[in-house]
């Protein structure tokens, strides 16, 4: 079975992700139309399907796209502010909905949509996923197996760490230059390696509270572009978290620390190390072609509609979890290392 899918945004992220990650999946998915606020920049992203824009006149507005029956299902990637009201819009008229992180804005704005989707105002069975690629990258999945192997966690250290300028391509973009939203860069980009942080220390390891620091190194990065933070875990180990995208320091990594060794991930390579550090034993293995994971995510959502079994890593209650720690490192830099406590950690 194919499901006739629509695009709505025609961005960078659209361009050179979204629309490969369908036609990759074209025994699943049919791309039957595309939507953006702006006939140009709808034009612009030459997906030789229907356009439908705001200013394309009569018949070819959003919510007439949302009405074609050759529809199933759309792929929303806007800015953060505006995808509630499509979110709503989408599932009111019956069509799945693969919407891209964060969730919202902020945890109340989340909330209300989640109560929305448990209403009765969602027709005819509609599914609402949450995209998050880091969750498919083969990499993770591989680091969080291991993980599994290696008993009891005992600590974990994350660092992400980049430099973004002026004139990048995502920076450039208006609704991220001058954020209308709480942390800015961190929100939009760092709630990926929350993601995957939560990810990789799966179930047992899962964050209950966290203090946090965060400050603006970079006067083009408002409100704030760093965050180092403690998260205690429910088994009460403790581990760190820090994020920057305005340092001079480049690289990320994952180490997770396990009773009979230590896991860490990195881009497309995972390595195990079997006993303490100082002997050394590691095992490495790399994933040369799993790419970003808009792929595989888009491929298991399109999975989860024609089985009719949505996938738990795509739940909106998973992508409130990810909102909610970088929400409540944001709250706690701003009370100087305020101790938060986290509700929503599945």
């Amino acid at each position: 079975m194919s499901l006739g899918v629509a695009i709505i945004g025609s961005g960078i992220f659209v361009r050179e992700e979204h629309l490969p990650a369908v036609k990759a999946t074209s025994s699943q998915l049919t791309l039957k139309a595309v939507y953006s606020r702006s006939l140009k920049s709808a034009t612009e992203l030459d997906a030789g399907v229907d356009i439908y824009s705001d200013d394309s006149g009569t018949g070819k507005t959003y919510h007439d796209l949302l009405l074609r029956d050759d529809i199933h299902a759309v792929i929303l990637a806007l800015p953060i502010l505006a995808q509630p009201e499509y979110i709503k819009a989408a599932l009111a008229t019956g069509k799945h909905v693969l919407s891209e992180k964060p969730i919202a804005k902020d945890i109340a704005s989340a909330q209300r949509l989640i109560e929305y989707y448990e209403s009765d105002k969602v027709k005819g069975g509609a599914t609402w996923a949450v995209a998050e690629n880091f969750r498919f990258l083969e990499s993770f999945e591989f680091g969080r197996q291991e993980v599994a192997k290696l008993g009891r966690v005992l600590g974990f250290r994350v660092k992400m760490f980049g430099n973004v300028k002026p004139g990048g391509k995502y920076f450039e973009t208006a609704w991220r230059k001058k954020p209308e939203y709480q942390g800015g860069f961190l929100l939009d980009g760092g709630v990926h390696f929350v993601a995957g942080t939560r990810f990789l220390l799966g179930v047992d390891a899962k964050p209950t509270t966290l203090t946090a620091y965060t400050t603006l190194l970079q006067k083009h990065l408002p409100p704030v572009d760093t965050v180092n933070s403690v998260w205690m875990t429910k088994s009460g180990v403790s581990g760190t978290f820090s994020v920057s995208f305005g340092t001079t320091l480049s690289g990320a990594e994952y180490v997770i620390a396990c009773e009979k060794g230590s896991v860490t991930v990195g881009f497309a390579k995972v390595t195990v190390r079997l006993g303490e550090e100082k002997e050394n034993n590691d095992s490495v293995t790399e994933f040369k072609n799993e790419g970003n994971g808009v792929k595989q995510e888009v491929a298991a959502w399109a999975k989860s509609i024609v089985d009719g079994s949505p996938n738990p890593k795509q739940s909106p209650q998973e992508a409130l979890g990810d909102l909610e720690i970088l929400e409540k490192m944001l709250r706690s830099g701003e009370g100087q290392g305020k101790t938060e406590s986290l509700r929503y950690q599945l």
